[in-house]
């Protein structure tokens, strides 16, 4: 079963308040995994890493943001069929739906 964490300051963490949700397959009705069950303490710690990180990206040369932006893209595309699968799962969705709406596909 996949455990889902929270992904704050570049880390992957639990949920502050340590409670999780169950995970359904709307298709199925499996349960495949659990989701943190966030709160308001993780929504803060989230808002502080993204406000610490700011200063440095804002400094950042355009070229070097276009750089690593570009490569979370290229890494969403290379992906795409796992990613499709895993929506799909989620969603209930066909993987076509979640691989031409919900995901982009090259173009």
């Amino acid at each position: 079963m996949e455990i889902i964490q929270n992904y704050i300051g570049g880390k992957f963490v639990p949920p502050a308040g340590g409670q999780y949700l169950d995970n359904f397959n709307p298709a199925t009705g499996e349960l495949y995994g659990k989701i943190p069950d966030s709160g308001p303490e993780d929504v803060e710690a989230a808002v502080q890493a993204a406000e610490t990180a700011f200063p440095e990206w804002s400094r950042m040369p355009l070229e070097q943001r276009h750089d690593i932006l570009r490569a979370v893209s290229d890494g969403i595309l290379a992906n795409l069929d796992r990613l499709a699968e895993a929506e799909s799962r989620d969603s209930g969705k066909t993987i076509t739906t979640a691989r031409t709406v919900d995901i982009p596909a090259p173009r």
